[in-house]
């Protein structure tokens, strides 16, 4: 696949402080996705999209298979081997962010969505809230990464 503006925005988000422990802890305390919920502040911010649950939920059904057949399993495995071998951990850890970019990549494809002018942090923030509906303090810490 071609240049992915949906991996380069996850990649950039995900450097900046705070993103990838908030990241963590919506996956591990709510099951979140972690690439569907920088797919949809990526949709916000980037794209001027506001998504709606049955659009999100659409495009989550796409790539549910993979990240449940192949991406927990690594990330299963990476966790188990963290305290056991550094060099294997790292490799899984490899191995694992490869499984989530061609994730990111099907996202991105199936999503049928382009960067635009109009998005902003609150737009991202509203589309991450809808794989939260109780809410989490997790999500203003990234809408307020993402708002700079």
């Amino acid at each position: 696949m071609g240049a992915n503006p949906f991996w380069e925005f996850s990649l950039a988000v995900y450097e900046r402080p705070g993103v990838p422990a908030a990241c963590v802890a919506l996956q591990d305390r709510h099951g979140l996705d972690v690439n569907l919920l920088l797919f949809a502040a990526w949709a916000g911010m980037e794209c001027g999209v506001a998504l709606s649950a049955e659009r999100l939920a659409a495009v989550d059904s796409t790539i549910a298979a993979w990240r449940r057949e192949v991406v927990r399993p690594l990330r299963a495995v990476r966790r188990r081997v963290k305290a056991e071998d550094d060099g294997l951990y790292q490799r899984m850890k490899a191995v694992e962010l490869e499984a989530e970019r061609i994730q990111q990549d099907r996202l991105f494809a199936l999503g049928g969505l382009t960067p635009q002018p109009g998005g902003n942090a609150d737009m991202a923030a509203a589309n991450m809230a809808l794989l939260a509906p109780g809410g989490d303090p997790m999500l203003e810490v990234l809408a307020a990464a993402l708002a700079g």
